[in-house]
Order: structure tokens, then sequence, then C-alpha cells
């Protein structure tokens, strides 16, 4: 039988050489190493937060990250550094960061005062119809809600941002927007996440001829990662902003070249529509989990008002005896989300339009009442589930960035042109593409949207109306001080991706990035399973079948960006590593 010769470090040990004493010195040298190798694998955590003391942003584009940093590092608050980072994601991100669509804001002073929500959701146009998106036979037209100008809602970022720069910034809205005016007058070097969404989407954008020269080379080609990619007409946009205000969006050349691209494709957007928009200050909702304060985004957003619905229902349980991501955590979560969005499909739109009963969907005893109907063993089908009664307790691509200043005080902000790149349209002579938050109305009560959500009467289309949503910006306070700073992206998976980072952190005391990191899972009723991301157990998914339940496995979900702020005030910031652009920094 062959021998092979063992061997000590990069020798081999010679002919005659004992096996024994060969043993004996391999051992002499590995034993020094044990005590450092087991801490190496038994110390610390596997995922690590970026640690700051006076600052702290979290965004889905570094260099949206970094100027806002800079804001910070010169003094700047975080609405300051909020509002620079927003223009920044409209130029380096344009599948998702958008000056011609939409979103919600909180800001969380940092001396306790009461947290203010910021609605600059898109409007519908004055022109739309209860059945503007069906046929002559009462059907749903998908696409004419998703890819035609009719899909546009009345842009509200740039009222939006504006509003909130005024209310609680120190930055003039010139300074604010000058970081994105060079990025989009000098360039920026493209990352391999701008080239990969360009061809993915390659289909519908190369469609609209403004689409294809703003954003490929002159032969058609995308961008590829490492060349410097500009964007002059979109720097003119910005310019006209920063000169002149809101006004140099809402009147004058850009509200223009958006009507004639109107009147070009039928679209319903007028200089009236543009002109009257407004955003809204609104009352956050509200409630309280296992010691904390939860304020998230009120109605038109659906997310706030589900989120601390399925606290209130989980308040009940041990989560954390469960174990996270064990199957009987993931079952009690999964048939609490299935009783929020069945509730969401039926109560929830726009409180300027309809009464929403908010105090008893968000009420302690509708939770308890909802706890009683889950089967701890059992999955309930979806087929089986009915909004409830809150009135008896009366008394949706998209990117999210977090930011704490050295103050305390916090910005938690989501927003969207919906679809990645929106409806695919960009606006002539502009430099920017139209959102298609159209879709997010019910365009026939009961038929699901792009994202499957079912929508009623509620939710339809009316003139002026907001359009429901699922963007969730969400800020916890703790004994009365900012404590978490979190949001998502990710459609109708917004709320439950929030969600779970809340009890990943309050249930199951993980750090931030921990927290931002581990897998996700998302019911929304129907359809009837529980879609999960690769990495939960496959005995866990046995365990949660045996109960009934239909586990599904899909691509990731969500790409939060959030903040936690330390009992001593330091500031972790966790980015999402599901989004390869997504950066937090701190100083």
């Amino acid at each position: 039988m062959d021998r092979h010769p063992l061997q000590v470090g990069n020798r081999k040990a010679e002919p005659g050489y004992s096996l024994a004493k060969n043993l004996i010195i391999t051992i002499a040298l590995l034993l020094p190493l044990q005590p450092a190798v087991a801490d190496a694998i038994l110390e610390g955590e596997r995922h690590h937060p970026v640690k700051g003391m006076n600052g702290m942003v979290a965004t889905s584009h570094t260099l949206a990250t970094q100027v806002a940093l800079e804001v910070l590092e010169k003094g700047g608050n975080a609405m300051d550094a909020a509002v620079t980072a927003g223009f920044a994601l409209a130029v380096t991100q344009p599948r998702s960061g958008n000056i011609g669509g939409g979103g919600f804001m909180l800001y969380a002073p940092g001396n306790g005062d009461a947290v203010e929500a910021i609605d600059y959701r898109e409007k519908a146009p004055a022109a739309a119809m209860e059945t503007m998106f069906q046929d002559e036979d009462g059907n749903v037209v998908q696409n004419r809600s998703r890819f035609t100008h009719k899909a546009a809602g009345v842009p509200g970022t740039v009222a939006g941002l504006a509003l909130a720069l005024e209310r609680h910034g120190t930055l003039p809205l010139k300074q604010a927007l000058a970081p994105a005016i060079k990025l989009a007058r000098d360039g920026f070097t493209v990352p391999a996440r701008f080239t990969e969404g360009l061809e993915q989407a390659r289909e519908r954008l190369q469609r609209w001829p403004a689409t294809l020269s703003t954003f490929y080379k002159n032969d058609g080609n995308a961008w590829q990662p490492g060349e410097r990619f500009r964007q002059p007409e979109l720097a003119d946009t910005l310019q006209r902003i920063a000169d002149q205000g809101t006004e140099g969006f809402y009147e004058g050349r850009t509200a223009q070249l958006i009507v004639e691209e109107m009147e070009r494709h039928d679209g319903l957007i007028t200089l009236s529509d543009l002109k009257n928009y407004q955003p809204q200050v609104r009352q956050p909702v509200h409630g309280r989990y296992r010691g904390h304060d939860i304020y998230s985004m009120s109605p038109p957003s659906s997310g706030g008002t589900h989120i601390v619905q399925i606290l209130n229902i989980l308040e009940g349980y041990p989560l954390a005896d469960y174990g996270h991501n064990s199957a009987a955590s993931i079952h009690h979560l999964a048939e609490a989300m299935k009783l929020a969005y069945a509730d969401r499909a039926v109560f929830l739109g726009d409180t300027d339009f309809v009464d929403v009963p908010l105090k008893g969907l968000t009420s302690k005893a509708y939770g308890e009442a909802l706890r009683e109907t889950i089967d701890p063993d059992k999955a309930r089908p979806s087929s089986d589930i009915r909004a409830g009664n809150p009135g008896a307790f009366e008394s949706p691509e998209t990117t999210h960035f977090s930011i704490v200043d050295r103050w305390g005080n916090a910005v938690s902000n989501t927003y969207t042109i919906n679809f990645s790149y929106g409806s695919g349209i960009t606006v002539t002579g502009a430099g920017f593409l139209l959102n298609n938050e159209m879709d997010d109305f019910s365009a026939k009560p009961g038929e699901p949207n792009a994202y499957g959500l079912i929508g009623g009467e509620a939710n339809k289309v009316e003139p002026g109306k907001r359009m429901l949503s699922s963007m969730s910006p969400t800020i916890v306070r703790r004994d009365g001080r900012n404590y978490l700073v979190t949001g998502s992206p990710g459609g109708s998976r917004i709320i439950t991706t929030t969600l779970q980072v809340l009890l990943n952190v309050i249930d199951h005391n993980m750090n931030i990035q921990s927290a931002v990191s581990a897998p996700r899972i998302h019911h929304q009723w129907l359809p009837d399973e529980i879609r999960i991301e690769q990495g939960i157990s496959p005995d866990t998914v046995e365990l949660l079948e045996k109960k009934g339940h239909k586990v599904v496995t899909g691509s990731a979900m969500g790409a939060i960006q959030s903040i936690l702020i330390d009992t001593d005030r330091t500031l972790y910031g966790g980015a999402d590593p599901r989004r390869s652009t997504s950066s937090a920094m701190g100083y």
C-alpha cells in the first residue's frame, strides 16, 4: 500500500521519519493557534453596522450617501441632508430616484417634539375618471395604467422636498440642489447595477425616443460600468428649480415640456394640474409595541396603518421565545399579515376623499380580536378571510433613505415612480422619467394591480385624488427619544419588510445590520402563499407546509436603509446588501 509522506509546514517528512514524531510536531505547531481561532469564530457579530457619533446617512446609492454626509459634516441638519440626497438620487438612480414621482417623509425632532408626516404623493389629473383604465365592456386594460401617458399622476417630489426643506431645513433650495446639478452636468461613473437595469428594461424603454436618447448611447448600447454618464437636459431642469423654486418645475419651461409630452400622446396632465399641486402635512400613524412608540406614514399610504395593526396582533405572542424565523414565528407572522392585507383591500384610500377607520384598524382591541381568529397550529385559507370590522373599534421600484444628524433629528423618506423606471416615458427636453402611479388606484374594484394587491371602492380613480401606497417610512422612539429610523422599497412587500426589521431589533435583539440583512418572508392575503427569501431552513419550510401553508422561494425582497440610535447616542447604520449600490456612512 502506498504511503503518503506527512507534511509539516511546507516540508515533507524524510524517509524513516517517525510518524509519531511528525504528529507531535504538528500538534505542537497548532496548539498556540487554538485560542485565536476560537476567538475568531465565536466572538462578535456576523453583520457589522457602520458606526458614527455625529451623523449617519443610509441610502440606496453611494454617491447620494456621500453628498448627504458632506452636508452633515459642514453643519447642516438632517433635513438639509435629506433633500440633498433626494435630488442626488434623481440623478444617480433613475430607476427609482426621481423628480417625476412622489412619496412620503417622516421628520422626528431630536428634542422629542411631535413627529410630522409630509405627504407628497402624486395626484390624479383633473380629467381622470373612474373607468379610464377599462374597455367598453368594463374589463381592465392593464397596460393602459402602466405604460402610457395616462399612467402618470401629477408629480409631487419637487414640491414635497421643497416644503420639507422650508419647514425644517437650514439650507436654501439652490444649495441643496447643487450636488445633483453637478452630478447631472459633469456626470458620474456608472456602476454595474446601472447597466444591468437598463439592459433588463431595454424592451420597454427603447419604445420612447426621448428615453432612448437620454439613457443609452448614440449607438443604442447601454452605458457600461466605469464609463461616465451625463444628463445635460436633467441638469437644466434641476437648474430651473434652483433658480426659480418650485415654480421652476410646476410652471414655466419645465411645466410646458410636460404638457407638450402629454398632448403628443393623449395624456391627461395639464398646466392647471401642475400649478395646483400641493403637498400635505399630515399626522403620522402612531402605535405602541413592547414599550416602543411606532410612528409611520398615514393614508394615502397603507403602510403605517398595517404595520401598527400587525404589531398589535403579534404583541400577544412570545416571538423572542419562538425564535427568529422559526416555523412558529413565521406561521403567526403570516397569519397576521393575511388579516391586515384583507383589510387593506377594503378600507384604505386617500382620507381627503374617503373615511378610513384608522382608529379602529390601529387599536389594541381590534388587534386582540383578530388575534383570536388565528389557529397556532393551522394556516387559515385566504379564501376564508374577509375584511374585519374595524369600525366597531373606532373612538408599492422605490427607494428609501434614512438620516440622523448631530442633534438627533431624524428623517425617514420613501419615494418612487412606481415600476423600475416608472412608465418608461421620458419628458422630451426635460430629461426625467414620468411615474406610472395611476396603476396604484383600483382600475376596477376587486381587480389586482401589478403587485397583486386587491383594491376596493375606497381607492377608485377620482380627479385630484392621491392613489393608495404601501410606502412605510417609519421612526421608532424609545423613552421619548428617537431610536430607529427605517423604511424600504418593494411594492406590496414594503410593509412586511419594514415590519420585520422592527421585530428583528425589538424582539430578537439584533444589531441594525443583522436586522437588515436577515432573510425575509411575506404574505399579502392574495395570492395565498408565503413568499420567502433564500436562507429559510428547509426543515422550517416543511413544518410550515404541515401547518397548511404554501411556501414559495422568490427573489430578494426590499432594500431597507436603517439607522439605530443607541442609548449613548452612538449611531449605527445598516445599508441593505440586497441593493449593490446601498451604503451607510457616518462620522
